[in-house]
């Protein structure tokens, strides 16, 4: 059986992700999730990069168009926020998109959008 990765912090990240949705419950737009969960992480003291830039290399150079991490958190991390029906397969590819420009690990997506909090991690 494998470790899971970054397992503490995971336990610490969804812990507060389920105080949101428990608090807010579902039906606002992601920008009112997202500034919750830059409150409770600040709440925290966990360091975080909120909408963070990513340059994307092709070949020999950096493409013009930039991907923006919803939130970086502890510099390996990425954390996507979403509210929509369920978490898709272009959820997941954005997300591993993310994770390869940043060279992370570990890529979670959580879904506000439903009675229960959905969430999915990504692992590269």
């Amino acid at each position: 059986m494998s470790s899971i990765i970054y397992k503490s912090e995971s336990y610490k990240l969804m812990g507060i992700m389920f105080d949101i949705h428990s608090n807010l419950g579902k039906g606002f737009s992601e920008i009112v999730y997202k500034d919750a969960i830059e409150y409770e992480l600040k709440k925290s003291l966990i360091f975080f990069e909120r909408e963070k830039e990513y340059s994307v290399k092709y070949k020999d150079v950096f493409l013009k168009h930039k991907f923006y991490a919803d939130f970086v958190l502890l510099d390996k991390i990425i954390l996507e926020v979403k509210c929509c029906d369920y978490i898709s397969d272009s959820h997941i590819a954005q997300t591993m998109n993310y994770l390869k420009v940043s060279n992370n690990k570990l890529g979670i997506i959580v879904n506000f959008n439903n009675n229960s909090l959905e969430y999915k991690r990504i692992v590269l």
